[in-house]
């Protein structure tokens, strides 16, 4: 009895031990690949530290720039050491904690910006893609009039004519203009995974038009929208830094990177500090955005591994 038992035992404990393959995907074998590079860890540790930055400065500072009392006229362009590490502006504010500050507005303005042209175009680039015809056909002739329109050109009309400069008003002039790369990305990745053997078995099985592009099409093509988006980050930040040292972006008592720099650039030559200080973070910022987006993109796309 004993003996006829045994192998049944035998192979009830080998069937609890083995454990089923885990299924491989895109993102699994995605993810695997990058936590092997060395470019994709070290642009995400920059880019934490610059997110906790804007999202708690205190950890890195004490000194509350918003306090008129912090800035000393008597110690104005000081160089950097004692108590102010980078030293102080024109004002005699201290540059080290104006630049931890300044990340917030910064980066909150590449973000939403980067969310926004994400969900607008790549919402409208899955319905014209998938619809095709006379959708596709209109929304593509919209999107190429904001191609038309200069990027730079474009956003400084939007910002003179709300004359607001505040952190909403210049995500709304980059979004109202980016939104049209995203919206060709997505739209060229859903035209060619509609035609794929699983798009063509759902419809056979009756799966709805909503299910088939939300369940099926778009996972398979966010992946270049995940890749341009990320990239696109970086230089949202970038453009921000621009319009604010045109002065038309953010304006005081608000404080950015690129404000920094505007207000700093008259007497650099004696206080080089309140410029280089902010350009360094913009663009170890910048860099680290598009350094991850490098990494996301040779991660995702099989041919370049």
């Amino acid at each position: 009895m004993s003996d006829t038992l045994a192998p049944t035992a035998r192979r009830a404990k080998h069937s609890k031990r083995a454990k089923p393959p885990k299924a491989a995907s895109l993102w699994s074998d995605a993810w695997h690949d990058l936590r092997r590079r060395p470019l994709f860890i070290g642009s995400a540790a920059l880019i934490c530290i610059f997110l906790v930055m804007s999202v708690f400065p205190g950890l890195f500072t004490s000194v509350d720039p918003f306090d008129a009392a912090s800035c000393r006229l008597a110690e104005a362009r000081q160089g950097m050491g004692g108590a102010h590490w980078f030293g102080t502006d024109n004002l005699g504010c201290d540059v080290y904690a104006r630049t931890v500050y300044g990340a917030r507005n910064s980066i909150v303005v590449g973000v939403t910006t980067t969310i926004v042209t994400a969900l607008v175009g790549g919402l409208l680039g899955l319905v014209a893609g998938f619809k095709g015809g006379a959708v596709d056909t209109l929304l593509s002739r919209i999107t190429e009039i904001f191609f038309a329109i200069p990027s730079i050109l474009g956003a400084l009309l939007i910002l003179a004519v709300f004359r607001t400069g505040n952190v909403w008003t210049v995500m709304l002039a980059l979004a109202v203009l980016a939104w049209p790369m995203t919206y060709r990305i997505m739209r060229a990745a859903v035209i060619t995974a509609k035609g794929q053997d699983y798009v063509v078995a759902a419809r056979a099985l009756g799966a709805s038009a909503p299910r088939i592009m939300f369940r099926h099409i778009l996972p398979n093509a966010v992946a270049s929208v995940i890749v341009v988006a990320t990239i696109n980050l970086g230089g949202f930040i970038a453009a921000e830094a621009g319009l604010s040292f045109l002065g038309v972006g953010l304006r005081s008592p608000d404080i950015s990177w690129g404000l920094m720099i505007s207000d700093a650039r008259e007497r650099f030559l004696e206080a080089p500090g309140p410029l280089l200080f902010p350009a360094l973070f913009l663009s170890l910022t910048v860099l680290a955005f598009i350094m991850l987006g490098d990494a996301v993109r040779d991660a995702l796309d099989p041919k370049l591994r």
